[in-house]
């Protein structure tokens, strides 16, 4: 399953209420890319932000927006926070590193399940069937579907599966990866994953 995620050029531009949420997320919590650093560099990033985390309802107050100085920080931190570690990641963004209750190959299983349903696969070459981008990618796909088709049965059973995609996966891990990313120190990602864990739970 792969989707160019695009953003525009200036996040002054965008509407919280017309963006896909999904997508937004899997575009700046993806791997490190040119594009991703520039956009989240931009001076009007943090209020944005903050203004999505308002309208989220994330609880207190919006603690701010730092990033990286340099691209080659921000992919060093990316990559030391989610991709390397002994014997795993500090935050590895795939469900199984984190929900234990059952086994990596059953979870994965499950997942592969969902992105049948609408006759999507995994990309192998990108990750797991439990990773983050993929899940995201899975869930802006059944949003866009569910909001484009002009079936009303058609739409609900979109968004019901959408809600349980969510509620059986997501939310199994997502708030752990918060966590774990909120004692790390590291600049930018524990906001957008707090952002991402918000709106789910929404």
């Amino acid at each position: 399953m792969s989707t160019t995620v695009t953003e525009p050029e200036t996040i002054g531009s965008i509407d919280w209420q017309e963006i896909n949420l999904y997508r937004f997320f899997a575009f700046v919590l993806a791997p490190p890319t040119p594009d991703c650093y520039t956009f989240l560099s931009q001076p009007v990033v943090p209020s944005a932000l903050a203004d999505l985390w308002n309208k989220l309802g994330c609880e207190g107050a919006f603690p701010g927006f730092a990033w990286l100085s340099t691209y080659e920080l921000y992919e060093s931190a990316y990559i030391a926070l989610f991709e390397v570690g002994v014997p795993e990641p500090p935050v590895p963004l795939f469900e199984s590193a984190h929900n234990k209750s059952r086994p990596a190959q059953e979870i994965a299983l499950e997942n592969t399940y969902f992105y049948g349903v609408l006759g999507l696969k995994s990309d192998p070459s990108r990750g797991v069937p439990d990773y983050l981008i993929t899940q995201l990618e899975f869930l802006s796909a059944l949003r866009y579907l569910a909001e484009h088709t002009p079936d009303e049965e058609i739409a609900v059973s979109l968004l019901r599966a959408e809600s349980e995609f969510i509620g059986r996966h997501l939310l199994n891990w997502i708030p752990d990866a918060v966590a774990k990313l909120n004692q790390s120190g590291a600049p930018g990602f524990p906001v957008l994953m707090t952002l991402l864990e918000r709106f789910i739970k929404n």
